[in-house]
């Protein structure tokens, strides 16, 4: 088979790596892809969002499957264009993907589901949004309803910070379109957890559990950013509980998009928060989460490109998905003054020393290959994911394996994969 991987970021590298693993790949293509990717596909220089591009790309090259990383393609149509081409691709239509494309259409569509969900509020005005947080006070959630790049969601400690998101969002557009609509949430609390699916329009195979970090500091300080690391499993959402939290937040999702004539198929993400046995959905999306997604292809044992020809042709039922015991943990390594503006052109060495150890794989994020030197381009850089028999070992090996590689001007979080530990300790 040919395979078109579509995205540049740690998240392709990894399905590129678990793809080639496969009996049936012939070829990977990566579009755009990154100095990682590179080393086990061959790049083509396609932005994401040239929808028309990719699909002339396809039939030159008589693509046998797409697998769509990112989000952006999807919720611009990728997947409905490819279907008139009669092109297999790994990722929901344009309808669907409007779960994380727009968050009002994801609130109201889990309104109408009945999933348990923060209250909220949307609006299209920006006096009346003023008023509303006027009205409920702080401590208090404001989101761009349209994609932000992971930055779209501020949780405001107080009114004024509130009032300072909706002008950022609403009056300076800082989000441009993604910001003409915002939802107003109260706040849950919890812990959160990354839950995923593969769904093939009616049924669905869970991953492991994992747990996102996406605060740019130690002890979830700082700005919010795309994800610092991820570990998997998280003890947050025990094995035990899967079914039962499926039947609450995947389930109902698939029925009434079926319902609607837009079935699902690809990967559901529900972000959830976990207080003791109370769960609350934050947020859907419609595609592997970056980082979570590393240290789950560490973890999956079977052809990944069987079970998403089984998710596109409604047999998933059919494929038995097997997970490694081991754990796994991710840890970004981001160039400084991410996730504002951030050094570039840096070079990166000790990769290959790193993967010295066959339990840790270095997933390359914002990067290019310059000659033989690896060279920086992006705000997250790396992620450096081990296995290991416990969430400790699996996170001392990615540490260890992060000391030995080197660029300047970056930096890390140093406790990943801490909450997982703790709940185990206890």
């Amino acid at each position: 088979m040919k395979i078109l991987v579509v995205g540049s970021g740690g998240r392709e590298h990894a399905l590129c790596w678990k793809i080639n693993q496969s009996k049936h790949v012939q070829t990977i293509y990566a579009a755009p892809g990154n100095g990682g990717t590179a080393k086990i596909a061959t790049n083509v220089n396609i932005s994401v969002s040239d929808i028309p591009a990719l699909i002339t790309f396809c039939k030159e090259k008589k693509i046998d499957l797409v697998v769509v990383g990112p989000e952006i393609p999807l919720v611009l149509g990728l997947q409905n264009s490819l279907e008139l081409e009669n092109i297999p691709c790994f990722g929901p239509c344009a309808f669907a993907a409007n779960l994380e494309g727009s968050k009002a259409f994801s609130k109201i569509l889990m309104q109408e589901a009945k999933i348990p969900t923060a209250p909220f509020a949307i609006f299209d005005d920006y006096e009346p949004a003023v008023e509303y947080v006027k009205q409920e006070g702080a401590p208090i959630v404001v989101k761009a309803d349209g994609l932000a790049a992971g930055k779209g969601v501020i949780v405001a400690k107080t009114v004024e910070e509130a009032l300072v998101a909706l002008d950022d969002i609403m009056v300076k557009e800082i989000f441009g379109a993604g910001g003409k609509r915002v939802v107003i949430e109260k706040v849950v609390h919890g812990e959160e957890a990354s839950f995923l699916a593969f769904c093939d329009g009616n049924n669905y195979k869970l991953l492991p559990s994992s747990q996102d970090h996406k605060p740019v500091g130690d002890n979830d300080t700082g700005a919010n950013t795309g994800g610092m690391g991820a570990y998997s499993p998280a003890p947050i959402l025990p094995d035990e509980k899967f079914e039962e939290f499926a039947k609450i937040c995947i389930e109902p999702i698939l029925q009434i998009l079926n319902k609607k004539e837009q079935p699902f198929k690809g990967i559901l993400y529900a972000g959830l928060m976990i207080d003791k046995d109370t769960i609350n959905v934050l947020e859907y999306n419609v595609r592997f989460g970056d980082p979570e997604c590393e240290p789950i292809m560490m973890r999956l044992e079977t052809d990944i490109v069987e079970i998403m020809l089984a998710c596109i042709n409604g047999t998933l039922n059919e494929i038995d998905i097997v997970i490694k015991k081991e754990a796994a943990c991710g840890i970004i390594m981001a160039a400084n003054g991410y996730p504002d503006e951030y050094e570039k052109g840096m070079v990166i060495t000790g990769i290959e020393e790193a993967e010295f150890d066959p339990m840790v794989e270095v997933f390359q994020a914002g990067t290019k290959n310059d000659g033989d030197k690896i060279i920086s381009t992006g705000g997250r850089v790396l992620c450096v994911t081990a296995l290991g028999n416990t969430i400790l070992e699996a996170k001392n090996r990615a540490y260890n394996a992060v000391k030995k590689i080197n660029f300047p001007k970056s930096f890390y979080r140093t406790d990943i994969a801490d909450k997982g530990i703790n709940h185990t300790e206890k």
